[in-house]
């Protein structure tokens, strides 16, 4: 872990947070090393309390202060508040984590030669348990995407991933924790109906959505030998199988995702 890397958010909303949580928590950085600056500052004050980071007034502030500066605004918020800060930008390694801003964009906006990377993570990041896709085209020097990479593979997974194909990439990690969530809730709705308890059900179907994860991880067993291994012949999970595939489960997933890739 490079520990003694100043870390920058501009912006400090729900994704910023995330990884902010993600480093201290489970990346063991020191919160000292962490600083923010947001359009509320009395709401940033208020969160970055929470993990004992340092709330900065500007933009420029953290730009000045950091090593690493993390832009975490909304894409269309970003050449103005970049504007101000070009230059002080220039010696520092940029991570952007708005979802359709990309190298070309940035390239625009920010002076010849500085050192940028076009990420989406998603929020399971703040456990440690993260994925950040990560656009192959940047301009980071090889001892740059060591630092990136030794900050931020403590709390995710870093997948390069080709300019092309980020939106769909950022789809799967990004949107997917809610549909996920509702597959949780729906299972343990299930179990909650035959008897368990709320708490026991959910407990029971998030560690097996963790743990169903890592044996793929793991192992990198095709899913459809892991579905196929716990289905013995008659017994009682080919038969949910059947059930899922006759009410769509596949397809309603497949559709879910073109849907907002047609956006």
């Amino acid at each position: 872990m490079k520990n003694h890397i100043n870390i920058g958010f501009i912006g400090y909303g729900n994704i910023a947070q995330a990884i902010a949580k993600g480093l201290i928590d489970v990346g063991g950085y020191d919160n000292n090393k962490i600083f923010a600056s947001a359009g509320n500052f009395d709401k940033l004050c208020k969160n970055a309390e929470k993990l004992g980071i340092k709330a900065l007034k500007s933009v420029e502030q953290v730009a000045r202060q950091s090593d690493l500066v993390i832009i975490a605004v909304k894409p269309y918020q970003i050449e103005s508040v970049v504007a101000p800060v070009v230059d002080l930008l220039e010696s520092k390694i940029i991570i952007s984590v708005a979802a359709t801003y990309t190298f070309e964009k940035y390239e625009k906006i920010l002076n010849a030669g500085t050192s940028h990377i076009s990420t989406i993570p998603n929020t399971p990041i703040s456990v440690g348990e993260g994925v950040i896709i990560c656009e192959k085209k940047h301009s980071l020097r090889p001892e740059e995407l060591v630092i990136f990479s030794d900050i931020f593979e403590k709390i995710a997974i870093l997948e390069f991933i080709d300019s092309d194909y980020l939106s769909v990439a950022g789809t799967l990690s990004g949107c997917t924790p809610a549909y996920t969530a509702m597959y949780l809730e729906a299972l343990a709705d299930a179990g909650v109906k035959h008897g368990l308890t709320r708490d026991a059900a959910y407990r029971l179907v998030a560690k097996m959505l963790c743990g169903t994860g890592r044996l793929y991880l793991e192992n990198e067993v095709h899913p459809g030998i892991m579905k196929d291994n716990v289905c013995s012949p008659g017994g009682d999970t080919i038969k949910g199988v059947a059930s899922l595939e006759k009410s769509g489960f596949r397809g309603a997933i497949i559709e879910a995702i073109d849907a907002v890739e047609s956006r």
